[in-house]
């Protein structure tokens, strides 16, 4: 499918794919209103393990998770990110629940900026003039909506620095895609199976809520989520080791855009002339950015005249 394709095209392909399936998840927890966000986030991840564990067993690759757990570094950084990816989860699925889908994309707004200052930061990938200028234009347009939702920023902020923390650490974790988020729900099957038992069994019954076992429907979507959160994760995490950080923040512009208009046209959420500016000020960096990124990728590619001596 991919083939004749250079590594950084097919890494935009499978970071485009990632972000509209993210951009359309809202839709999917929705219709899992009826459960309590944390087990929602307790299924994702025990479903998820024996799903990743059949996929690395045909592609052979269970020898590199075992390799992977061994070595001590890795496995801090694992535990980093796994804790990371699990408080990301808990808040926004939280946040769809309780009607705050544009707060939840306000935070994905926010956190393609604090990727490419982390990448700047921390691994010291160059940014040219006019992509500062693309960024400080987003970021204008983020402070815009920020003063109109400072009920709900708290959202925002914990989605954005939980994002920008986990591919910051996948980014330097010497670890495969595939390898690297079976590692990081293997750390949190055991806990989170505890957690199920105890919501399950322990805690008080609610009829409002339900449970693993009481609709058809609510167990397949549960298990389904299994897919939901491997497919776009792992094309996510293929495409950061093809791609720069930075170009990766950006592009994540896409799916808080698209939960934008989830939220907007589909479930009704306020929209306010401050989330308009914002938005069009986000597409204006990011028109800005990837103009630059292209003449330079252009000049780059173009022959160079050798000049007779």
């Amino acid at each position: 499918m991919f083939q004749g394709l250079s590594s950084s095209r097919i890494g935009l392909i499978q970071a485009l794919i990632a972000c509209v399936s993210w951009g359309l998840m809202p839709v999917y927890f929705k219709l899992l209103q009826s459960v309590d966000p944390l087990e929602i986030v307790a299924h994702r991840i025990i479903w998820s393990v024996p799903l990743l564990l059949i996929i690395l067993y045909f592609r052979k690759s269970l020898a590199s998770l075992c390799a992977a757990i061994m070595e001590r570094k890795l496995r801090w950084a694992m535990l980093a990110s796994s804790c990371l990816i699990a408080a990301n989860w808990l808040i926004y699925v939280w946040a769809v629940h309780e009607d705050h889908i544009l707060a939840a994309s306000l935070g994905y707004f926010i956190s393609p900026l604090l990727t490419v200052l982390m990448g700047r930061l921390f691994l010291g990938e160059p940014l040219s003039t006019k992509k500062w200028i693309a960024i400080a234009i987003a970021a204008a347009g983020v402070s815009v909506l920020a003063v109109q939702a400072l009920d709900t920023l708290w959202i925002s902020i914990a989605l954005a620095m939980s994002w920008s923390s986990y591919a910051l650490v996948r980014k330097i974790a010497d670890i495969g895609p595939m390898v690297g988020l079976t590692a990081e729900t293997g750390i949190l099957f055991l806990p989170f199976i505890l957690l199920l038992v105890w919501l399950t069994f322990i805690m008080p019954a609610s009829p409002a809520s339900q449970h693993l076992g009481d609709d058809r429907t609510i167990d397949m979507l549960l298990i389904g989520g299994s897919f939901v959160t491997a497919v776009p994760l792992l094309l996510f995490a293929a495409a950061v080791k093809k791609m720069t950080l930075s170009a990766i923040g950006l592009l994540n512009y896409l799916a808080p855009t698209i939960q934008f208009l989830v939220g907007v046209f589909i479930y009704n959420e306020a929209m306010t002339l401050s989330h308009l500016v914002c938005f069009l000020l986000i597409w204006l960096s990011i028109a800005l950015y990837w103009t630059d990124s292209y003449l330079a990728g252009k000049a780059a590619r173009s022959p160079q005249t050798v000049l007779p001596r």
